[in-house]
């Protein structure tokens, strides 16, 4: 009986756990590509997130992709 109550109250505190964390939200997301003459490619991507706490969060990426000789 013991056994069972443990079993149980660990499922009910695992199930609890998953509502109060919370997802983040992307509130907008950005992406832009340009190719340059000698064939170089750059992107950007801007990405707004709003965590389960309230907080905003930007990112911003930018990768350079050169073609090989």
């Amino acid at each position: 009986m013991k056994r069972k109550m443990t079993i149980w109250a660990t499922a009910a505190m695992l199930a609890f756990s998953s509502l109060l964390v919370g997802c983040d939200r992307t509130i907008s997301k950005q992406e832009s590509t340009s190719v340059s003459s000698d064939g170089t490619v750059k992107s950007k991507e801007k990405t707004v997130t709003e965590k389960s706490d309230g907080t905003v969060v930007k990112k911003e990426e930018t990768r350079k992709t050169t073609p090989n000789p």
